[in-house]
């Protein structure tokens, strides 16, 4: 028997109101979805503290077998120079230095030809012929270093030391400001051969990256600055590289980085001398070339000292990936503002 205030209503819901009530078939799916999305949120958390343990891993394992050197020169092993294995006398100066020159010769070299090649492609190449250049460029990246050494060895020094040093020596040599840049032996190695085997290499990655990031520009701002009359060139100063800096930046670090760390073929044409360059043409050595050198052989404080060579090149290659950071980041404030 109802009670006096309860209506049919009441007593029996009506069929709309219970077929917008969840079915168990329902609750049990949401469920599992929900059991699968924190179990692939906490799948690739782990893949990403997987790879920071391992780059923490790489820094400490370095720092350990480099402390002994670190300890027993402190600071004065970045400037010192001498490097004698018998009597256990070591500096990373002259590496440094040639790790740095021949890596900014590189980019000196191949990042004004990067950005030709990516404005051709993107902007005045024909059609029929983007696609077959562009995968010509790409193909130079998967070029193994060692077959640039070979390359840079017995192809490209006899030409470059015949045609390239005895012309340049001969004209400015004698010049009293800028002869010196020019001195040193005629054979074809040492800084400047290892800079350009180095910009061969660094071309295909910062050329690959500036197209793609060039063709992403949205067409309707590249049409809207021809229609008042741009030119080519403007476009791409006015309208294409703000829109893409951030991603040529890291193309450009992204050569920088390679440049820094390339091992076989800045071995095959530097010379591999253990003195300070005194010139282009000077033969030097670099951090990856005295690894690859002289780990099959090292032990004692000499093993030390190569971990520590590591760990500075370790620290080179983050400082130039922090200051394209800082610069992006700087960029994109001054655009807010």
């Amino acid at each position: 028997m109802p009670f006096p205030h309860q209506t049919a209503d009441t007593m029996n819901p009506s069929p709309q109101i219970s077929a917008n009530l969840p079915s168990p078939s329902m609750v049990a799916v949401a469920k599992r979805q929900r059991f699968q999305d924190a179990l692939f949120h906490r799948l690739t958390q782990s893949f990403s503290l997987l790879v920071l343990i391992a780059l923490v891993g790489i820094i400490v394992s370095l720092f350990i077998n480099a402390w002994p050197t670190f300890a027993k020169f402190g600071t004065h092993f970045l400037f010192h120079v001498e490097w004698d294995i018998i009597n256990e006398e070591f500096g990373a100066a002259i590496s440094i230095v040639g790790t740095l020159l021949s890596a900014g010769i590189a980019m000196i070299l191949a990042v004004p030809l990067a950005f030709g090649i990516a404005v051709f492609l993107t902007e005045t190449c024909p059609v029929w012929l983007r696609r077959p250049l562009g995968t010509a460029v790409e193909l130079l990246a998967a070029v193994p270093s060692i077959i640039y050494g070979m390359f840079g060895l017995f192809v490209f020094a006899p030409i470059f030391a015949d045609y390239v040093q005895v012309p340049l020596q001969t004209v400015l040599g004698g010049m009293p400001l800028v002869g010196w840049v020019f001195g040193g032996a005629i054979n074809g190695l040492g800084i400047m051969a290892a800079g350009i085997i180095l910009a061969f290499m660094v071309l295909p990655f910062v050329a690959a990256v500036m197209r793609d990031v060039f063709e992403i520009t949205p067409p309707i701002l590249r049409e809207s600055a021809y229609g008042l009359g741009c030119t080519t060139w403007e476009v791409v100063r006015k309208v294409v590289l703000p829109y893409t800096q951030k991603g040529v930046i890291g193309g450009v670090m992204l050569g920088l980085g390679r440049a820094l760390g390339e091992t076989m073929a800045v071995t095959f044409v530097i010379g591999n001398a253990n003195r300070m360059p005194t010139s282009l043409f000077s033969p030097g050595t670099s951090i990856a070339s005295v690894l690859a050198n002289e780990f099959g052989e090292a032990e004692g404080l000499h093993f030390n000292t190569l971990f520590a060579l590591g760990f500075l090149l370790f620290c080179i290659t983050f400082v130039v990936l922090a200051t394209a950071k800082w610069l992006i980041i700087r960029t994109e404030k001054a655009k807010g503002n």
